[in-house]
């Protein structure tokens, strides 16, 4: 039986592990084209002979989101080799938490780069495309984070995944119509996100956050229900959390 994802050309970003990983074989499993992008090569080749040894279809290359020429070189390729590109998912992020007072303005940097301009540089790419073909979905991943402060802490990261919410529903009113915008919120999912954090308070509170951790293919299906709806039905926002966090 045809479903609305088989045949769709669809890019992600951070698709090495976790969020990125997971959708990458789940839509794979319905029929999606994939062609995955994120900094380590070694990892994106074993998932490819995973989704290709299954009899899907799959391709990468190695991309980091903070160079804008590497993610539209990622794009590019999906274009190349099949001719059009359906869907993007902005998916790579840091979450490096510790408090203000610390002032790790590196860690403020980075996450600037890959959390906000990551995503960016990924609708800079996708869009043209997009508005050529009259029609595209563009699926940013945000967070709880970006819904309500996760502070103390968390403060910048915060801000990174605000923005990514404020930049998405400033996109879907700008190029609504033809194109679709999707933001999915998760909660505590597990993935290596909670690894990103050398602050060593911080990382034992992140450990203890994480203990009621989903998996992380609940957040592929959610993708999957947005992008396999009709063209004409836009789903703009999922949170999803474990049922056990209050925040």
């Amino acid at each position: 039986m045809a479903n609305n994802i088989e045949n769709k050309v669809v890019v992600i970003t951070g698709a090495s592990s976790g969020l990125g990983e997971a959708t990458a074989k789940y839509l794979a499993e319905r029929g999606a084209i994939l062609v995955l992008g994120a900094r380590r090569a070694d990892l994106l080749e074993q998932i490819v002979q995973s989704i290709t040894a299954a009899g899907g279809k799959a391709i990468y290359q190695k991309t980091d989101v903070r160079v804008k020429e590497q993610v539209g070189s990622l794009v590019n390729k999906a274009l190349e080799n099949y001719g059009r590109v359906d869907v993007i998912v902005n998916n790579a992020g840091i979450m490096p938490i510790a408090p203000m007072a610390e002032v790790r303005t590196d860690e403020w940097d980075r996450m600037i780069d890959i959390n906000i301009k990551g995503v960016l540089y990924g609708i800079a790419a996708a869009l043209p495309i997009f508005q050529k073909q009259g029609s595209g979905h563009f699926i940013n991943i945000g967070s709880v984070a970006g819904i309500k402060v996760f502070s103390p802490g968390g403060t910048v990261y915060s801000g990174t995944k605000y923005a990514v919410r404020a930049i998405s529903d400033g996109l879907r009113q700008e190029v609504g119509g033809s194109i679709r915008t999707t933001t999915i919120e998760p909660g505590a999912v597990d993935s290596e996100l909670k690894f990103s954090t050398s602050h060593e308070q911080s990382a034992e509170n992140v450990k203890e956050f994480y203990k009621k951790a989903i998996p992380a293919v609940t957040i592929a299906k959610a993708i999957a229900y947005a992008i396999e709806q009709p063209s004409d039905v836009d789903i703009n926002e999922i949170v999803i959390r474990p049922t056990v966090q209050d925040f």
